[in-house]
């Protein structure tokens, strides 16, 4: 459902009313609707993710992100391979610009950490249908912070199954007919 303008008429409800989830919200919905099922983040058949780990050098992972055209990598303990963070590879590029990072630092010094405490994280699975998907990127947990990609784990949450982004979401939703 596309969100009503304000009585006013305000440009910050025009814009949301334009917004890419606003746009394809009524495609995703019919092919929902047309299948008598939801689709979930396995229809979106994310790839696999590439981790690397935090004693890793920063040229190696911006490598193999390259490599297989990835956006985000995970970070995974050594020891444990529990996922720590991830590394937004166009916040490295940025880094790397500033001169805040270089290439032969560790990943450790460039990765975003996942906090742990406090925080109740949002646990996306390939049964998670699209619909939370989207409230996931649009608002994150709470409503307050837009995500743009989701790590895909199991139901219990051990082992990481792959990364999602706000693309993947769009293209789905444009390869499906209306």
């Amino acid at each position: 459902m596309v969100p009503a303008p304000a009585p006013d008429g305000d440009a910050t409800s025009r814009t949301a009313a334009t917004s890419w989830a606003a746009k394809y919200r009524g495609r995703l919905q019919c092919l929902v609707d047309r299948k008598h099922m939801q689709a979930t983040v396995e229809d979106l058949d994310p790839p696999s993710a590439l981790s690397v780990k935090p004693t890793d050098l920063i040229s190696t992972a911006l490598m193999s992100a390259y490599e297989r055209d990835y956006t985000h990598l995970t970070v995974v303990s050594e020891d444990t391979r529990a996922l720590l963070g991830y590394l937004s590879i166009p916040r490295l590029k940025q880094l790397l610009k500033e001169g805040t990072v270089r290439e032969a630092d560790l990943v450790q010094g460039a990765m975003q950490k996942f906090r742990r405490k406090g925080n109740i994280y949002k646990v996306i699975t390939m049964n998670t249908p699209l619909e939370e998907l989207e409230s996931f990127f649009n608002g994150g947990i709470r409503g307050s912070e837009p995500q743009d990609f989701a790590v895909v784990t199991d139901d219990s949450r051990r082992f990481v199954l792959g990364v999602a982004t706000k693309g993947d979401l769009e293209e789905f939703v444009k390869r499906r007919p209306a």
